[in-house]
Order: C-alpha cells, then sequence, then structure tokens
C-alpha cells in the first residue's frame, strides 16, 4: 500500500531506518473515516483492531519503510541540529498523482530524540488532532490527523501523562530546515539532490526548466504567502514559527502552542516559550519572510556559481516579499469587509478599522460576522465617532457590488473557529475518557462557515492567563 519515495530517491544521510516502538497496550481513540475514505485506504484500515495495530507501530504496515528524517532548524532564531526526534515517516499512500506522507508522532525514540523520550502526551495529541481538522475545515493548507491510539503507558512531562501517538497525513514534511540541513551538513550535490525531489514532489511543472532553483524558490515563495494571509484571516497564531515548522508544501505543520485570537490585538501572544513575542499575531508575515530568507541562503549554490551574483538574485526576489504579501493581505480583508469592487484607496478602512478593534479590544472573529448581519452590538464601538465615520465610508465601498460582497463575506469569514476556552475543555474531557464534548466541538468545527451558528462568545477574562505548551 505504501510508496516511500524520499527512502528510495534520497542519500541515507537524509534519514535513519528506524522502526515504531511498540507500546504496551494500544487503544484506538479517535479515527478519522472520512479522511480514510478521502485518501482510498483499503477496506483493511477499517478493522479497527488493524488499523490499531499499524497506527501504534506494533505491526508493521505493507511495504513501509519506516525512516526518521533528518533535518536542521533555527528555533527562535537559533540554528541547530534536529531530525525526527519522536515520529517516523511509515511512507506515503499515493493518489491521482499526489504523494501523502503518513507519519507517526509519538511513536518512540530515534537517532535524532537527543535528550527526549520520543513520546507524545494523549493531551497534545488529540489538541494536534482537533485544530488540524478544524483548520482543513477553515480552508487553509494544513496536515491532516488520521488517527490517535492510546499507548497504554505514562508520559512524563511536568507531571505522568497518559500517552499517545497521532497518525499525521501531509503532502510532505519537506522543511526549510531540511534544506539547511542539507546546505550546512551535506554536499553540494546532495543539497542538488534535495532540490530535485523536492520540485518532483511538489513543482513537478518546473522540471526540466532553465533556472530551477530560483523557480522553486519562488513557487515556495507563493505558498507561503497564502497561507499566513489564511492564517492572518482567521486570527490563527502559530506560536513556534521556526524553520523546521516552515513546509516547503505550503501547509501548517506543529500544533503545539498554537492559538486563536478572541478580541483583536496585534501583539497577541499565547505560547508560554514566545516571552519575547517573536512569533506574536502579527509579526508571522516578517517571520516568513525571515524563514524565507533562511531558504535562500540554503539555496545559493544552487542559484549562481559567483555566491555574491547569487546573494544579488536572491536578494531582489526577496525585497518584492513585502509588497506582494500586503497586496494579498489587503484584498484577503477587503474580501472580509465584503468590497468586491476593490479599489487602491479601499486599505486604508483595513487600517483605521485594525487600530480600532485593537483600542476596543473587539473579538475578531465576532466582528465580522456582526458587520456582515449588521447586528454589532459593543456600545463603545457604536458610540466612538471614528467607527461612526468608518462605517459609513464601508457602506459606501460595500454597496458598490452587494450580493458578491456578501457572499465574500460569507465565504471569508468564519462564524465558528476553536475557540481557546472549548478546546480545552473538550481536551481535558477526554483524557479523562468523556469524548462527546470533543466529538461535539469536532462536527461544530467541522462547519465553520454555516450562518445558522450563533456567535461564539468567550469567558470573561479567560484569555488573559491562557498560555499553549510545546507538549515536549
Amino acid at each position: 500500500m505504501l510508496e516511500n519515495s524520499y527512502h528510495d530517491q534520497l542519500p541515507s544521510s537524509f534519514y535513519s531506518e528506524q522502526a515504531p516502538v511498540p507500546v504496551a497496550a494500544p487503544e484506538m481513540f479517535v479515527y478519522n473515516h472520512q479522511l480514510a475514505a478521502d485518501l482510498d485506504l483499503p477496506a483493511d484500515w477499517q478493522d479497527a483492531k488493524k488499523a490499531m495495530a499499524w497506527l501504534s507501530g506494533n505491526m508493521a504496515v505493507a511495504d513501509s519503510q519506516p525512516i526518521a528524517q533528518a533535518y536542521a532548524g533555527h528555533q527562535f532564531g537559533h540554528f541547530t541540529m534536529l531530525g525526527d526526534g519522536r515520529a517516523i515517516l511509515l511512507g506515503e499512500i499515493v493518489k491521482e498523482d499526489q504523494r501523502y506522507d503518513m507519519q507517526l508522532k509519538g511513536s518512540g525514540r530515534t537517532l535524532f530524540s537527543r535528550k527526549g523520550d520520543g513520546r507524545a502526551t494523549l493531551y497534545s495529541m488529540l489538541r494536534e488532532y482537533l485544530i488540524s481538522e478544524a483548520m482543513h475545515h477553515l480552508g487553509i493548507p494544513t496536515t491532516r490527523s488520521l488517527a490517535v491510539v492510546k499507548s497504554g503507558e505514562k508520559v512524563q512531562r511536568e507531571y505522568q501523562h497518559e500517552g499517545a501517538i497521532l497518525t499525521r497525513i501531509a503532502k510532505s514534511h519537506l522543511r526549510v530546515g531540511t534544506f539547511e540541513f542539507a546546505r550546512v551538513y551535506r554536499s553540494d550535490e546532495e543539497l542538488k539532490q534535495l532540490l530535485d525531489y523536492s520540485i518532483q514532489r511538489h513543482d513537478p511543472s518546473l522540471v526540466g526548466q532553465e533556472d530551477v532553483a530560483m523557480k522553486f524558490f519562488q513557487s515556495v515563495i507563493d505558498r507561503q504567502i497564502d497561507l499566513v494571509v489564511h492564517w492572518m484571516r482567521v486570527g490563527f497564531i502559530h506560536g513556534v514559527m521556526n524553520t523546521d515548522n516552515t513546509s516547503i508544501a505550503g501547509e501548517s505543520i506543529d500544533y503545539g502552542p498554537c492559538a486563536f485570537m478572541n478580541a483583536y490585538h496585534p501583539d497577541t501572544v499565547f505560547s508560554s516559550i514566545d516571552r519575547q513575542g517573536r512569533y506574536a499575531y502579527s509579526n508571522q508575515p516578517r517571520i516568513v519572510h525571515w524563514n524565507l530568507a533562511v531558504l535562500a541562503n540554503a539555496l545559493l549554490p544552487l542559484l549562481d556559481q559567483d555566491e555574491k551574483k547569487a546573494i544579488e538574485r536572491v536578494e531582489a526576489v526577496l525585497n518584492e516579499f513585502p509588497e506582494m504579501y500586503r497586496a494579498r493581505y489587503f484584498s484577503m480583508m477587503l474580501n472580509k469587509l465584503g468590497i468586491a469592487q476593490q479599489k487602491p484607496d479601499d486599505a486604508v478602512l483595513v487600517q483605521e478599522l485594525m487600530q480600532l478593534l485593537a483600542e476596543h479590544r473587539i473579538d475578531y472573529t465576532n466582528f465580522f460576522v456582526s458587520l456582515r448581519h449588521d447586528s454589532i452590538t459593543e456600545k463603545a464601538l457604536l458610540e466612538d465617532e471614528r467607527f461612526i465615520s468608518w462605517k459609513q465610508r464601508w457602506k459606501e465601498a460595500h454597496e458598490r457590488d452587494v450580493p458578491k460582497g456578501l457572499q465574500l463575506m460569507d465565504e471569508n469569514n468564519p462564524v465558528v473557529i476553536p475557540r481557546n476556552h472549548l478546546v480545552e475543555q473538550a481536551l481535558e474531557e477526554a483524557v479523562d475518557g468523556k469524548m462527546k464534548p470533543f466529538n461535539d466541538l469536532l462536527e461544530k468545527l467541522s462547519q465553520p462557515y454555516a450562518q445558522d451558528q450563533s456567535l461564539q462568545e468567550v469567558p470573561e477574562g479567560f484569555d488573559r492567563l491562557y498560555q499553549t505548551y510545546c507538549g515536549t
């Protein structure tokens, strides 16, 4: 069933052959039947006992060649050697010329584990399952979650937790950090092999073209801009945008300390390890730009034999990033505002609104839904002369094409997001064996744009003390 092109087409220096470490008493906790069907998994995968044995690592999947991938990365700006310290790539599902990695996360120690135990907690794996599936239904490129299997073992963190293994599905696990690893620790020849493999995997239309390294770099830039614009659209804060979490495929990956913003403020941070606000909501575009500069540095030997010329070339492309991002960001925000016939001056409406929402701490998600239905209730905002003026000018822009504008608002403004308090409540109940809140929330998150759902309210003061954690 599985292939492993990563194993077959790249040098062995890019991975370590490693089978998952069996667990004591596996128990299927959550299984994504719809995703299994979408991937055209064989009928055997609907057999709970077989699926549980495969996805716990206790039985080998047919044709799998399990490996732990090598990569490096800049974590909070500091370079280090990394690799899959608690994940095993079983192989790839091939469907209609698209490859999807099947990876077990929390499957035991590997060559790259350093001091880690290679395991994961049930709480953190359920969190990734919930958020990644929510992101998918929001229409945001993301890794997916096929299953969470309880291990029957305890995992020690600040205290003992139930252990679990997540099955993650991705277009690939190639990262900016994979290219950093090749550039720093391997030869230019191996770097070229990685580039060729990445192009075959994600940009096959580029095969055989001239100046292919630059064209590949531009494709990655394009995917990353689209991704971060999506994050900004729904108020998503990744929380740990290290280069090893920057996917070449342009998917959101690694849902450790991520969260969704409720009351709007550009400096919002929830991650317990982001003490300086490096990965705050409004910093995400700048960090993507920084991470792409790191990728550019890794690609230099493939861009021109003269390093000075190579640097000049990538700098010219990187210098275009701010305007490329700005154009897509403002277009997205004007879509949220229901302005179908957009004019350059409309960007001022976005800038003024964001300032007002920040000053009044207005709920980001609820505001746009309320604006669409003319049902804003925040008294302080409604009485602010600046907002009164803003709304009149917005209305004039919106009325250029009302039907299309309303359609854009419905398509771009979710009514339901994974509210932090609901996520924590669902996870705490699930870990305690009560799955109803988890399943109910998952169901609501599968229809985030359904207009018949009521606005979500956040308990007063909840976000002020709320923190998210890496899970490692």
